[in-house]
Parts: C-alpha cells; sequence; structure tokens
C-alpha cells in the first residue's frame, strides 16, 4: 500500500469518527473521574433515602417510646441490661424515646431541600445582574457592582441569624416549619459569588468576534446576552452551583445546631419533621450519655458535603476547556 493510499484512509476514517461535542468531552472526562463518580452515587443514594424515608424508617420519626430512651446501638452490650441496644432501634434513642435512625433518614429530606430549591432564585439573581453589569458596563456596571460589594459585605451569617429570629414567629417563619424563611435568607444573599462570576464571563467574552459579528446582523441586546454569552458562560456556572450547594446545606445546618432552624412540627406527619442540624443540637445536650445522637448526624452532613463537593470538582476540571485527553 502507497503513502498516498494510507493517508487518504487516514483521513477517511478521521473524518468518519463521531462528532464529539463540548458537553459530550465534558461529559466523558466526568466520567472518568473517580471521586466525582463515587459523589454522585452517594448523592444518588440520599435522594433515595429521602423518597422512601417512610418505608426505610423502622418507626415514625415523632413516635415516642418512653420505656427507652437513651437506648445505645444495637451493636453496645453492657453488663446492664437496661442500657443494651435493641436491634429495633438499631442507632439507639434520643432523651425521649424517638428512633435515631428514622429521624436521620428524614433528616435528609431537609437537607436535600434545602440546598437544591434556594439554588434557582441564587442563580436567577445572579446570572440577571450580572449579565446586565457586564454588557452594560458603564454606570449600570458601576451602579450594580457597588450594590453587590455592600450585600457581599455583609456576613452572611448573622443575617440569616437577625432574620430568623426576627420573622420566626410570623406567617413567613411558620411556612414549611421555617423552611420557606430560609429559602428567602439565602436568596437575598447568596447571589453575589454568582453574580460576579457571570459579569467577570461576560466582559472578556463581549468584544469577541461572535458577538461583534451578532450585533452586524442585527441581534437586539436581549438576543446577545440570552444566545450568545450565556450559553458560552454556563461552565462556570454550573460548577458555581455544585459549590453552592453545600453551602446552604452548612447554612442549614449550623442554624439548627443553633436552635434556629426547623420549627418543632406538631402534626406526626409532617413531611419535615426534623433536620440534621437539629438532631446535632440534641445530641450535644446529651453528648455524655448518648454521643451517637451527635455522631450519627455529624456523619452524614459530613457525607452529603463531600458528595456535592467531589462532584464540584469533577465539573470544575470535566468543563475547563483547557483540559486535553
Amino acid at each position: 500500500m502507497t503513502t498516498a493510499v494510507r493517508q487518504k484512509n487516514a483521513l477517511q476514517t478521521t473524518f468518519a469518527r463521531r462528532e464529539r461535542s463540548l458537553w459530550g468531552d465534558a461529559w466523558k472526562r466526568l466520567a472518568r473521574n473517580r471521586a466525582a463518580v463515587s459523589g454522585m452515587i452517594m448523592i444518588a443514594a440520599f435522594v433515595l433515602i429521602a423518597i422512601f424515608a417512610p418505608w426505610l424508617a423502622p418507626h415514625g420519626p415523632l413516635e415516642i417510646f418512653p420505656q427507652n430512651s437513651f437506648r445505645p446501638p444495637m451493636w453496645v452490650h453492657s453488663g446492664n441490661p437496661a442500657r443494651n441496644g435493641d436491634p429495633s432501634f438499631p442507632l439507639g434513642t434520643d432523651s425521649v424515646g424517638r428512633d435515631v435512625l428514622s429521624r436521620l433518614l428524614y433528616g435528609t429530606r431537609v437537607s436535600l431541600v434545602v440546598g437544591l430549591i434556594p439554588l434557582f432564585p441564587i442563580l436567577v439573581i445572579g446570572i440577571s445582574i450580572g449579565l446586565l453589569s457586564g454588557y452594560a458596563g458603564g454606570q449600570m456596571d458601576n451602579l450594580l457592582m457597588r450594590f453587590t460589594d455592600v450585600i457581599y459585605a455583609f456576613p452572611g451569617l448573622l443575617f440569616f441569624i437577625i432574620m430568623v429570629t426576627a420573622l420566626r414567629d410570623t406567617a413567613l417563619g411558620k411556612m414549611l416549619n421555617g423552611l420557606l424563611l430560609l429559602f428567602v435568607s439565602l436568596s437575598l444573599v447568596a447571589w453575589v459569588g454568582v453574580a460576579r462570576l457571570v459579569r467577570g464571563q461576560v466582559l472578556s467574552l463581549k468584544e469577541k468576534e461572535f458577538i461583534e459579528a451578532a450585533r452586524m446582523i442585527g441581534a437586539d441586546t436581549g438576543r446577545i446576552m440570552l444566545k450568545h454569552l450565556l450559553p458560552n458562560s454556563l461552565g462556570p456556572i454550573i460548577v458555581a452551583a455544585a459549590f453552592l450547594i453545600p453551602t446552604s446545606i452548612m447554612t442549614e445546618a449550623t442554624l439548627g445546631f443553633l436552635g434556629l432552624g426547623l420549627r418543632p412540627p406538631t402534626d406526626p406527619h409532617a413531611i419535615f419533621p426534623t433536620s440534621w442540624g437539629s438532631l446535632c443540637l440534641e445530641g450535644y445536650a446529651a453528648i455524655n450519655s448518648q454521643p451517637y445522637l451527635l455522631l450519627a448526624p455529624a456523619v452524614c452532613i459530613a457525607l452529603m458535603m463531600l458528595a456535592f463537593t467531589f462532584v464540584g470538582d469533577g465539573l470544575r476540571d470535566a468543563l475547563d476547556p483547557r483540559m486535553i485527553d
């Protein structure tokens, strides 16, 4: 076979290969990242636990067994039969006799909801302000960025504490056992990082040739921002969103540990009967007599935050255009 024929066959093979898009390449790199895949598996497991908690929990999360208060986990065996573990309560019970495992399973719902639902208004506010500020420039950019700096300068945790303390007994604070108030609080201050990120992306993209070409063919401002600038900024936005989720989860856990989290439900069939932050508070109060009350929710919080962090790191690497296979 001559050299020319071999070159021709090589070219035909190259052009016959299936084209790979940016998102296809990103998914392949993400799938090869073992930490990211492990994180996605853990997140999927938490989602399934949250959905099927009523079937997985051995008891109701608010069901009280007074004769079994402060029961240790089932693998603990001591000389006192009253202090031995009971298979009916795999992780033991709390101070009033509620099953720790059941409450832990139901607490998964709160952490996932707090991590995911506020993400949408945060992204909408941050992307809108970032797009407008970066593309408009001038006085509009200066005004929006100074407003963003003011919000950024205020301590986030202090703002959440003030909001929850001031509005806890209002109609807003009572909705969804206080979760709606937490959603609003997170949405009001957590968008600043997204806005700064999007503004930086828009500033680097708006002078590119494809944006100039869009202007030349008569594309209006809205079309340029939504059809050209936003799609080309999605990579960093997706990565930022992945890191926002564990931040929100940790905020809820911190407020719950301070006693400012979920309101104690009165309905035994409540969808959100408890949270991991509230369980940490209960465990801290009984750390000497029942250390597993604190250890179990703390481990769950750490695992969920690690899972989303692993996925965020994997997305950052997968969506980096400088990464070469």
